[in-house]
């Protein structure tokens, strides 16, 4: 159970709460609180510090200066300090939007007055099972009407939302479910032997979380058989079974973790996000007015919700009553094209590689009107840009961290470029651009210094952010939050960038060495480790490729030990299958005598990076 308690030191990224006792801070940053607008308290700290106080840190309510002069002022009472959460836009959406369709899936229509009273029999029966206020529930399940109604079910519980890609072998979702303490699962009927897999490798001396299984809707559930062996109850029956007149379980801070998201699991350091009630509405509200989405729009799921709760977008779409287009294979061209055609979709998200293979569709043909695509996950090529705009598709670019809960950085289109040339208009597209409305600041700094780098679009630095919808922290991670969530008030990414002229940032690479295929993010350093294993293994360095289509593939350089015998690609990308995911796999397998080397002994993955370039 996650337990937030006040802090007699207020924290300025915490506001009034603490996150010791959860293991994201070893002790509460010691940054000075914001008392008075005079500047006399301020002067130690610099002006961007002072800004990242005046957004994350309520002023004090005792003093105000006032031409020279103090002037008493009320403070924050019930009637203005009410928590901020993205799941009251559901209850509004019921009120506004009740006769309109919610959502979409195959022959499955329901309205925003029946998603609310499903999500709120669902939050019922959720208390029922004896999930308390503060505990995990984990979810498996593509983007299906089941999936998008639990973003906002499980938090009207009181539970903390824990969506896990269901593409994960079992050993690394098994990590993550021991991680995360989860007490409930609901998993889709596709997933159900992965997560009854993953369950058999707990301790014995673990306890393993109740299951619920999510049937086929298409195939009128099938399965039940192995429901009735396995799980405790099916989501169909939970519904039925909860009541409607439930009072959701509201959250008595904003500071209150709501979602808890991995950005990837490893047997050693799995690295749990902890957003915040606050966190999650901010990211909803600002995807919202950054990408200029009306009232009403129709949004098709092609974007994983379990890639940091779809962007917030799960939660927008309530706010402005648009209708969820559900799609189990968000990934197939044939389908999207369909249910653009069908639904007159007008809004989708995406990773790069989906432009690609949208762009790239044999019966591609230029659309009826016009559809708004979000994209983020890597940075897209411009050519690839330019082939989707030319099918009618409007793109608008950012960049994020599930650290940050999705897009922080949106690149903003001016006006004066609708001039330029489509060519000169995409490679403007492809940078990241500028921070979003809920945001304080972005920078680019100096990796030694920590100062600002020159903005020419050449120097390059790390990337720092702070704002609304950055994470709490890294559940039982003192050491990680703190290394990243610095005294000074920044988020360091750890990736780097440069900062153009006109204060438009550009993602130049990723200190983390982290491979985004297909806006699957991989660690270089996981599929290391496995390469490692292997008997013959001498060096192992992996390094993203750059692929046409994906964007980013794994590209694994190697040496052999001295004694070891011939070992082909085929047997080494073979065994890595047995121990990864196959997203993760090394498409591309090299055999080098020895790897370069640094003086002191490191390997040269710029050098290797230059090469798996050269590759074809």
């Amino acid at each position: 159970m996650v337990i937030l308690r006040p802090s007699t030191i207020q924290n300025p990224c915490l506001n009034a709460y603490d996150l010791v006792s959860f293991g994201i801070y070893s002790k509460p940053l010691e940054i000075p609180l914001l008392k008075s607008r005079n500047g006399t308290e301020l002067k130690k700290l610099r002006k961007s510090s002072i800004r990242f106080s005046l957004a994350l840190n309520p002023v004090s309510p005792e003093i105000f200066q006032e031409n020279g002069s103090a002037t008493k002022k009320k403070p924050k009472g019930p009637a203005n300090a009410c928590p901020f959460s993205p799941v009251d836009f559901l209850e509004r959406a019921s009120i506004v939007y009740g006769n309109c369709t919610s959502i979409v899936y195959n022959d499955i229509t329901y309205t925003w007055s029946e998603t609310y009273t499903r999500c709120l029999k669902l939050a019922s029966s959720i208390s029922s099972l004896g999930i308390k206020k503060g505990d995990v529930v984990s979810v498996l399940a593509p983007n299906i009407p089941a999936m998008y109604e639990l973003q906002f079910a499980v938090p009207m519980s009181g539970a903390i939302l824990n969506n896990i890609n269901f593409r994960l072998d079992p050993r690394t979702l098994s990590v993550l479910l021991q991680h995360s303490e989860a007490k409930l699962i609901f998993v889709d009927f596709q997933s159900t032997s992965l997560v009854v897999e993953a369950l058999s490798l707990f301790p014995p001396n673990v306890q393993r979380p109740k299951l619920v299984l999510i049937e086929d809707d298409d195939q009128n559930n099938k399965g039940s058989s192995f429901f009735d062996d396995k799980f405790h109850n099916s989501y169909k029956n939970m519904i039925k079974e909860g009541d409607s007149s439930f009072k959701m379980i509201t959250p008595d801070s904003e500071w209150e973790p709501i979602v808890l998201n991995y950005t990837s699991g490893t047997t050693y350091a799995p690295k749990g996000v902890l957003h915040s009630h606050r966190s999650a509405f901010t990211m909803a509200i600002m995807g919202l007015i950054d990408w200029f989405v009306p009232k009403q729009p129709v949004y098709l799921w092609t974007l994983p919700i379990f890639h940091a709760n779809g962007w917030g977008f799960c939660w927008g779409m309530a706010a402005v009553g648009g209708t969820n287009v559900c799609l189990r294979r968000g990934h197939d061209a044939s389908s999207i094209y369909e249910a653009i055609h069908q639904h007159k979709v007008t809004h989708m998200c995406g990773a790069p590689v989906v432009l690609n293979m949208l762009s790239t569709y044999p019966k591609r043909q230029p659309l009826d009107s016009p559809v708004h695509i979000y994209t983020a996950g890597a940075p897209p090529p411009p050519a690839v840009l330019d082939r989707t705009e030319s099918l009618g598709f409007v793109i608008s670019h950012g960049y994020g961290l599930t650290e940050t809960g999705g897009p922080a950085v949106t690149c903003a289109w001016k006006q004066e470029w609708d001039h330029l040339p489509q060519s000169e208009r995409a490679q403007l597209k492809s940078r990241q651009g500028v921070r979003m409305v809920g945001f304080t600041e972005v920078d680019v700094v100096d990796f030694e210094t920590g100062i600002s780098i020159e903005r020419n679009g050449i120097a390059i630095g790390e990337i720092v952010l702070r704002g609304g919808s950055v994470m709490l922290g890294y559940l039982k991670d003192p050491e990680g939050t703190s290394k990243c969530m610095r005294n000074d008030g920044w988020f360091y990414t750890g990736d780097v960038g440069v900062m153009h002229s006109d204060g438009y940032l550009e993602v130049k690479d990723r200190l983390k060495d982290v491979i985004i295929c297909g806006g699957e993010n991989i660690s270089s350093v996981e599929v290391e480790s496995i390469l490692y294993k292997h008997p013959a293994v001498n060096e192992a360095a992996v390094v993203a490729k750059p692929d046409n289509y994906w964007g980013e593939t794994p590209c694994a350089f190697i040496s052999l030990k001295t004694d070891a015998e011939k070992l082909t690609e085929k047997e080494l990308r073979d065994f890595c299958k047995e121990n990864l995911p196959l997203y993760m796999v090394p498409r591309t397998v090299v055999i080098e005598e020895e790897l370069p080397k640094t003086a002191t002994g490191k390997i040269q993955k710029y050098l290797l990076r230059e090469k798996a370039r050269s590759l074809t």
